[in-house]
């Protein structure tokens, strides 16, 4: 049975298309998939994240703790400070990608997958047993609600007198928002400016209707999973389970930057990633445009000249290009002339670079 969030009678109450989703029952979408999608894209988009885990690090070796269990150099984040990392297995797999926010010296808050949160817990808490550190899992303490799109700041300038203008990218800060304690982050899943607020699960209705009243004149409406899913897609962000999992590296994934060799000491998958770091992929991660309107979906074999190249990983009418998009592993060589097997009609598609949009700074 699908675990609700604690805005299960708002969406609900708002019309919203539910669906199960790594266990949690979550909006798909309100109305239209693609007024969602636009309106994050133009002024504002309001998304319950609440499903997401929240799994706090602490204590005087919490720093060390994380350089030994991550794959990124953690004690070298600054508090108010966040960073993209990955947790992988002894092969160098990737079991998630994650958020981590220092919020003091001595405590850490990683954010990860719906879908795995209760494995990185697991994870986390035996690769810190032989430190001085603490790991918690409080992910049903909190919910997480995110304001997405270019009027986000403005929006949520009405409801809190924290510095949103001086808070950088991937830096979080403690604040009052509509008077309840939050951790204010500028981060987000759409490539957009934007927020995630984490605050605890009895705030997140009142908060929620907050923000909807402050975002109405802006043109802020709800967005479900589906938008979610097209703007991080238009943006070239990996989703777990689809670009990225436990049978690739981050070097396969095209995110080898993450892989801090440099760090102090050892940590879990750091020789086998060593072993492949100079080694050139046998497929990498591509952006493929489709010349006509049948959209590429995950699981389609890429195919060249009748052979097998590659397989779409996701793939979704871009609201923004106006086509069909999708990113794939295709074989390092295969170059250009590619098409996609759609259900036995090999369609054209063009190879590009990822992200497939960039929004003005």
């Amino acid at each position: 049975m699908s675990r609700p969030t604690p805005l299960r009678d708002v969406h609900e109450s708002l019309g919203a298309t539910l669906t199960d989703f790594a266990g949690w029952l979550m909006p798909l979408r309100y109305g239209s998939e693609s007024a969602e999608h636009n309106a994050v894209r133009k002024a504002a988009g309001l998304f319950d994240l609440s499903h997401m885990g929240e799994i706090f690090v602490t204590g005087p070796q919490a720093a060390e703790a994380l350089d030994y269990a991550l794959v990124g150099h953690l004690s070298a984040v600054a508090v108010g400070r966040a960073r993209y990392t990955m947790i992988v297995n002894e092969r160098g797999g990737v079991l998630d990608d994650l958020i981590v926010y220092r919020l003091g010296e001595e405590e850490f808050m990683v954010v990860a997958n719906a879908s795995n949160y209760e494995l990185v817990a697991r994870e986390l808490t035996g690769r810190a047993e032989a430190y001085d550190a603490v790991v918690d899992d409080r992910s049903e303490q909190y919910a997480l609600i995110a304001v997405q799109g270019p009027r986000a700041q403005e929006i949520l300038a009405t409801l809190t007198d924290a510095d949103l203008a001086g808070l950088k990218y991937y830096a979080g800060l403690p604040g009052l928002v509509d008077g309840r304690q939050a951790l204010i982050a500028r981060t987000g899943y759409t490539g957009e400016d934007g927020f995630e607020l984490f605050v605890a699960a009895e705030d997140a209705v009142p908060l929620w209707h907050a923000l909807t009243a402050a975002g109405e004149s802006a043109g802020l409406i709800p967005a479900g999973l589906s938008s979610r899913d097209t703007l991080r897609l238009e943006a070239g962000m990996p989703l777990y389970g689809n670009e990225l999992n436990a049978d690739l590296t981050p070097f396969d994934a095209g995110l080898g930057r993450v892989v801090k060799f440099d760090k102090p000491g050892d940590f879990v998958g750091r020789a086998a990633l060593e072993a492949v770091k100079d080694v050139p992929p046998r497929r990498r991660l591509a952006g493929l445009v489709a010349r006509g309107r049948r959209v590429p979906r995950h699981g389609y074999p890429v195919t060249k000249d009748g052979a097998v190249v590659g397989e779409v990983t996701s793939g979704a009418p871009s609201q923004t290009l106006g086509k069909p998009i999708a990113m794939a592993y295709v074989d390092a060589g295969a170059g250009e002339g590619l098409t996609v097997d759609i259900r036995g009609s090999h369609e054209p598609v063009d190879v590009v670079e990822l992200p497939f949009y960039r929004r003005n700074k």
